[in-house]
């Protein structure tokens, strides 16, 4: 089924979490290992408008669908972004614009150069490149929507489900975006499908390996996909990304466990 973009923009909306009492973390703090991924997790979500910026100077800006979906896929990843570090806050863990600032100051002149780098080849590539960009989306989704769901089973914390739930929820829209772009744009097009393929098999990493430092992608996927069941949750992904035409067997989200050494 296509995907009503016009829908999706007109109903977009910041995460809400005003009617929630967040004090409640105080008395039922998280655990320590949940923080750790709670910041991780917030990190990556305020890094969602650089992932922007890397992308509108793709081919993908030159269609409306795409940026429209953008724009507001940007703000409501801003709103999840906020409403972590709330929580975090409660737990007196610093936030905000100068955690941000340094974080992004802290990647050098891999933040300089993305841009750059990104933008030549993927013009080179042509409208291609945008078969890549939405089966990369779709998976990184796949992979966001997973980790919440694995979160809310891991800690079982009431509070934190009801926000997780809620996130997890706009991020099913998201990814429902994606899916149906990859599937259309790669379908009867065996040259994108090898674009992408490739791709994915030499660039892509777990969401937020690229910002985040490696000790924390490694906590990150050991508290969320640690022992059997997040094995299986991480072949059900897997399974999924099997289905984009032209992309069966790359087995990504299982090879991330083992480069990181929580599957054996």
């Amino acid at each position: 089924m296509t995907f009503d973009v016009a829908t999706f923009a007109s109903t977009s909306q910041p995460l809400r979490w005003d009617d929630l009492d967040l004090s409640e973390f105080r008395t039922n703090p998280l655990s320590a290992d949940a923080l750790r991924c709670l910041r991780y997790m917030s990190d990556v979500e305020t890094h969602t408008v650089c992932y922007l910026r890397d992308l509108l100077v793709t081919p993908s800006h030159q269609d409306p669908d795409v940026t429209t979906f953008l724009t507001f896929w940007n703000l409501e990843e801003y709103w999840h972004g906020e409403v972590l570090d709330r929580i975090l806050e409660v737990h007196d863990v610093p936030t905000g614009p100068e955690h941000t600032r340094a974080l992004r100051k802290g990647l050098g002149w891999q933040d300089r150069l993305s841009p750059v780098i990104q933008s030549i080849l993927a013009n080179l590539l042509g409208s291609d490149f945008i078969a890549t960009h939405m089966a990369w989306g779709a998976i990184n989704e796949w992979c966001t929507h997973a980790g919440y769901s694995r979160f809310m089973a891991v800690e079982d914390h009431p509070m934190l489900t009801e926000i997780l739930r809620r996130i997890a929820k706009q991020e099913t829209r998201h990814v429902a975006f994606y899916n149906s772009q990859a599937r259309e744009r790669l379908e009867n097009n065996p040259k994108a499908q090898r674009i992408t393929r490739f791709a994915l098999q030499h660039k892509w990493g777990i969401v937020g390996s690229g910002v985040m430092p490696e000790e924390d992608v490694r906590h990150l996927l050991d508290y969320l996909f640690g022992g059997a069941d997040g094995l299986v949750q991480a072949r059900k992904i897997d399974a999924k990304i099997d289905t984009l035409p032209g992309q069966a067997g790359l087995h990504l989200v299982e090879r991330e466990l083992r480069r990181y050494g929580i599957a054996g």
